[in-house]
């Protein structure tokens, strides 16, 4: 029997993905190239010059992705739609053949009664868009309101809850400052005017997705930030750190003003992304739900040279995962009581909308999968004991698949087998614990 959590009864159990690391079919049904495509493209830019062309093969293969959703039990499935599948130049005319697609995975969804969660950008920006400025146009958060609509139209009927971005601290500084994802910018602190109109391509699309009376959400990964040592230097170090991963990204849309970013060298206009009224566009549709992605917290010192003003230092005494990120479920206890504590009645309710781990030597018998699981939804149920609202647990990811920069074998974070050779689709020990959880909670929470 698995672990057993005091959850609410009708707390919702669910797993995550994304369409550039599972749907391959890059160029098929009028789908125009992403940054990621182009990006992978790059030599040297993909471990082993891995890209997402084929990747899981899912765009053909979600009957069967499905099943396996349906076997879990699960309760919703969060994906992500590819915005050139829809739009194949970002704007203009739709393609027919990409929105069917969504349709007919939303359906089969449905008909497995399994809630969709759609999240319409996890970083595949359509290359057209890139090439007049990415999101470092302003342009692109008009042309996501656009996309939004379409999306809305034709979905709405039957999806009542969308998450506008995914990570987009991790797109922001990734893509645009350190040029490690696509697009593979290298701007550092200048690469801020992407966050902002990412967070302003959210303002809009919330207030798109609200005249269509559907929920709106935005995910970003967020990480509790601890100084290295009590000084005043680290002490300010992990100060200016949380504003940059956290606040930035959670102020704006939550409070209505960004955080004081004047550590970072960043003016308050952010390099003169920032025009009268966005806060108002950005803050004012307000929130239906926070999506928290959550992998590890942070610790940072006081920075040793010129340049960054924080250092990013290891934990010690913990275990990693194989990607070396440091294994503390502790810290997403304290991570949820910090929101609840920061921003008081202005937190809508949480979902974690991913969490999860890659295992060196990743096979089937995954006890460590299992572990960090548990020991998370430990975390997140203490939590909930404590007052947080928290409604749901996405488990990051249903399946093996492209992981970015990492390519298609290093890293598994998976409950199901991927065998990129052949598509054999083969469930974990990790998959028939988080199954017998879910029917567990479920029981125990019928009447009796």
């Amino acid at each position: 029997m698995p672990d057993r959590f005091d959850l609410p009864a009708d707390f919702r159990w669910g797993a995550a993905t994304a369409a550039y690391q599972i749907e391959g079919a890059v160029e098929e049904d009028g789908r125009g190239p992403s940054v990621w495509d182009v990006f992978a493209a790059r030599p040297g830019a993909v471990r082993d010059g891995h890209t997402g062309a084929v990747a899981c093969d899912h765009y053909h293969r979600y009957p069967e992705d499905i099943a396996l959703m349906r076997g879990l039990g699960l309760d919703g499935y969060r994906f992500s739609v590819s915005w050139p599948r829809v739009l194949p130049t970002g704007a203009g005319a739709v393609n027919g053949a990409g929105l069917a697609f969504y349709d007919r995975l939303v359906d089969a969804l449905l008909d497995a009664g399994i809630t969709p969660l759609p999240t319409l950008f996890h970083w595949d920006l359509p290359q057209a868009l890139e090439d007049e400025g990415g999101w470092l146009n302003r342009d692109t958060a008009y042309r996501f309101a656009e996309y939004a609509t379409v999306m809305a139209d034709r979905l709405g009927d039957r999806v009542p809850a969308w998450i506008t971005l995914n990570e987009p601290f991790v797109h922001t500084v990734y893509g645009y400052a350190l040029g490690t994802h696509a697009p593979g910018r290298t701007l550092m602190f200048e690469a801020l005017p992407a966050a902002h109109h990412q967070l302003l391509a959210h303002g809009l699309a919330a207030s798109v997705l609200h005249d269509r009376g559907l929920l709106a959400m935005l995910s970003n990964n967020l990480t509790p930030v601890e100084p290295a040592s009590p000084s005043a230097e680290d002490t300010a170090a992990a100060e200016a750190y949380d504003a940059l991963h956290n606040r930035l990204f959670t102020d704006p849309v939550l409070l209505g003003r960004y955080p004081d970013l004047s550590a970072l060298g960043v003016p308050d206009d952010i390099f003169g992304a920032v025009h009268p009224g966005d806060i108002d566009l950005i803050h004012t549709p307000g929130l239906d739900g926070l999506g928290l992605n959550f992998y590890n917290p942070t610790r940072v010192a006081a920075p040793t040279g010129p340049g960054l003003p924080f250092d990013l230092v290891d934990i010690p005494d913990v275990p990693h995962t194989a990607f070396g990120w440091p294994v503390v479920p502790e810290a997403l206890h304290r991570l949820l009581l910090n929101l609840r504590d920061l921003y008081g009645k202005a937190l809508p309710p949480i979902t974690i909308t991913e969490n999860g781990c890659s295992v060196t030597e990743d096979t089937v018998p995954d006890r460590p999968r299992i572990d960090f699981m548990a020991a998370h939804l430990d975390a997140l149920a203490r939590a909930v004991a404590d007052g947080v609202d928290i409604r749901g647990y996405y488990t990051w990811s249903l399946l093996d698949n492209f992981e970015w920069a990492e390519g298609l074998f290093s890293q598994r974070f998976g409950l199901v087998h991927v065998d990129f050779a052949t598509q054999r689709r083969t469930p974990k020990a990790s998959y028939a614990w988080y199954r017998d959880l879910i029917a567990a909670h479920r029981a125990r929470s019928l009447p009796h």
